[in-house]
């Protein structure tokens, strides 16, 4: 089958269906106002594409390849990323729902995440060097064996990370972080 491409074009208001299919390839498009739930997008290509306003709960990224993408405004919950090709892997997401999503060994170097819920999203033995969580609520996500270098954490919340099992060396936490990082000693942290 020969890959099909399709550059430059924006999408509204589509369904899996009208995007879906092996060997196809998006670079630049933009996916506005659409429900992507449930969608098998496996073995599909994205380049510097823009997700504004769109479900993609529980889609399917199976060797999909997500290249200088852009989520804003969208629902990713259970969104298994560790499936989907490492290769110039980047993914950016601003006020997104990522509740129980999945990045367990993933590279996302220096990604800006604002703005989001990560209710138990997965970070095991992911690399989130340089990344920066902007006010981002954490509650229960699973940070082990995670490289958190020069991490930024100082307006996130609810996070709760163990020194001794995750690499967070220069990582940044705001005093009100304290508690997240001292939790396993059963320690409290008061202000006076």
């Amino acid at each position: 089958m020969v890959p099909e491409i399709i550059e430059d074009k924006t999408f509204t208001k589509v369904t899996a269906e009208t995007i879906a299919g092996p060997k196809r390839t998006f670079e630049n498009c933009k996916f506005i106002n659409s429900d992507l739930s449930y969608a098998d997008l496996s073995g599909m290509v994205f380049i510097s594409c823009r997700f504004e306003g769109c479900n993609l709960s529980l889609v399917k990224l199976s060797d999909t390849a997500l290249q200088d993408i852009q989520f804003k405004d969208c629902k990713l919950s259970g969104a298994d990323f560790s499936k989907s090709r490492d290769f110039l892997f980047e993914v950016n997401f601003n006020n997104c729902i990522l509740d129980n999503a999945i990045f367990y060994k993933k590279k996302n170097k220096g990604a800006k995440v604002t703005d989001c819920s990560m209710v138990e999203t997965d970070f095991t033995e992911a690399d989130l060097t340089d990344v920066q969580f902007i006010n981002c609520n954490l509650n229960r996500a699973f940070f082990n064996r995670t490289t958190l270098k020069n991490a930024d954490f100082r307006t996130s919340y609810n996070f709760i990370i163990d020194p001794d099992i995750n690499n967070i060396k220069k990582a940044r936490f705001s005093v009100h972080g304290l508690p997240g990082l001292l939790a396993k000693y059963d320690i409290r942290v008061e202000s006076e």
